[in-house]
C-alpha cells in the first residue's frame, strides 16, 4: 500500500505478514518433529499425547499462506491483501496462545469477575494418578472435589457474625470461579492439572482473608488435608 493510500484510508499502518516460519521456534519444529514423534513411539517414554502432537502440527500450518488464506480489500483506496489461516491453539503457537491469552483476561475482567480480590489456585496430580484422569467423570469429580475444600475454607475464614459463629454451611453465598484445564507440562509430558481462578471472596460478604503468612499457610494445609479426607472417603 502507498503512503498516499494509506493516508486516504485515514492510517499510516501497512498489514505485514508475520511470517513464523523465518523464526527460530519454527525452524527447530519442523527439522525435529518427526525425529521426536517416532523416538517416543519407538519406546523412548511411550506414545507423544494425541493433544500434543496435535498442536505441533496445527503450529507448523498456522500463519502458512499454503495452508490457506483470507482476502481483505480496502473500500476507499481499493487496496487488497491477504492474511493467513492461524492454528488458534494455545499450546505451543507464540501467536495465537498470547492473542488468547490477552482476549481471555480482558473479557473475565471487564465482563466476568467483580471488583473484588482474585486469586489462583492449581491443582496437580502425582504422576502416578495422572494417567487416571483420562475419563472426564473423574476429571469432573477431582474438580469438583477441589472447589468445594477451597469453598469450605473460605466459610470458615469468615468474620464472626453477631452471634459469634461462622457462617452456616447451608447458606445460600457461593464462589465464583472460572477452571482452566492444562493438559501436558512444560516438557511437553501428558500432565492433566487444573488452574482455578477464583475471586477471593463469598459473594456479598467481606472477608478477613490473609494473602500470606502463617495463618495462610495454615489455612491452605487445612484444605489439603480436606481434599486428601475426602478422596478417601470416596474410595
Amino acid at each position: 500500500m502507498s503512503a498516499t493510500a494509506a493516508k486516504s484510508c485515514g492510517s499510516p499502518a501497512v498489514y505485514h505478514r508475520r511470517q513464523p516460519e523465518r523464526t527460530v521456534l519454527y525452524r527447530v519444529v519442523q527439522a525435529h518433529l518427526a525425529t521426536w514423534l517416532a523416538l517416543h513411539d519407538g519406546g523412548c517414554g511411550g506414545h507423544a499425547p494425541v493433544l500434543t502432537e496435535r498442536e505441533f502440527r496445527r503450529y507448523l500450518e498456522c500463519g502458512i499462506l499454503a495452508h490457506g488464506f483470507a482476502r481483505a480489500r480496502c473500500p476507499d483506496c481499493g487496496h487488497d491483501f491477504i492474511v493467513a489461516y492461524s492454528c488458534k491453539e494455545r499450546g505451543i503457537c507464540p501467536s495465537c496462545t498470547t492473542r488468547r491469552m490477552v482476549e481471555t483476561a480482558a473479557h473475565l475482567t471487564d465482563h466476568v469477575f467483580p471488583r473484588l480480590p482474585v486469586r489462583q489456585w492449581v491443582l496437580s496430580l502425582p504422576k502416578r494418578l495422572r494417567y487416571h484422569l483420562d475419563d472426564a467423570n473423574l476429571q469432573n469429580a477431582v474438580l469438583h472435589s477441589l472447589l468445594r475444600g477451597i469453598e469450605q475454607g473460605l466459610r470458615e475464614s469468615l468474620p464472626e457474625t453477631d452471634g459469634g459463629t461462622h457462617l452456616p454451611t447451608h447458606s445460600n453465598t457461593r464462589i465464583g470461579a472460572v477452571v482452566f484445564i492444562h493438559r501436558f507440562g512444560g516438557l511437553l509430558n501428558a500432565h492433566l492439572h487444573f488452574h482455578v481462578v477464583m475471586i477471593d471472596t463469598l459473594k456479598g460478604l467481606k472477608m478477613r482473608y490473609p494473602a500470606t503468612g502463617a495463618k495462610r499457610r495454615g489455612e491452605l494445609m487445612e484444605i489439603r488435608e480436606r481434599l486428601e479426607k475426602e478422596g478417601s472417603d470416596d474410595d
